[in-house]
């Protein structure tokens, strides 16, 4: 097991995707869950499923390549990155992020409409 969950399940996903790979499995957790559930609705993951205390997921695909162009983690155990919403406004171009706010998981977007700020766990594109 590792120190920082959620770095290697996006980690994990990133490598499953980049390496052609359909599916992959990661040990279940309430909040790897929470974003494999963001993942889910945001169209990089096409299926999410527990089973046996593990999740399995389908990794979304377009002509045959994965939707996922690429990963950052932004916050680790020794950084934390924080935005308020009028930061996460002001970004401009075609990344999004997925953040932890009072209200949960969701994705950048999610989080302005309902005018909230948080931890800013990773930039996708």
């Amino acid at each position: 097991m590792t120190n920082y969950t959620i770095g290697d399940f996006l980690i994990r996903f990133k490598n499953a995707a980049f390496a052609g790979k359909g599916e992959f499995e990661y040990d279940s957790s309430k909040f790897v869950k929470a974003a494999a559930k963001v993942l889910k609705k945001m169209g990089y993951l096409e299926s999410v499923a527990e089973k046996g205390g593990a999740l399995e997921m389908k990794i979304a695909r377009h002509k045959k390549a994965s939707v996922l162009k690429e990963l950052k983690i932004m916050s680790r155990p020794g950084l934390r990155v924080y935005m308020s919403t009028t930061d996460l406004t002001k970004h401009k171009g075609i990344s999004r992020y997925i953040l932890t706010t009072p209200k949960g998981v969701m994705s950048s977007g999610e989080a302005v409409k309902k005018n909230l700020g948080g931890e800013v766990i990773v930039e996708i594109w």
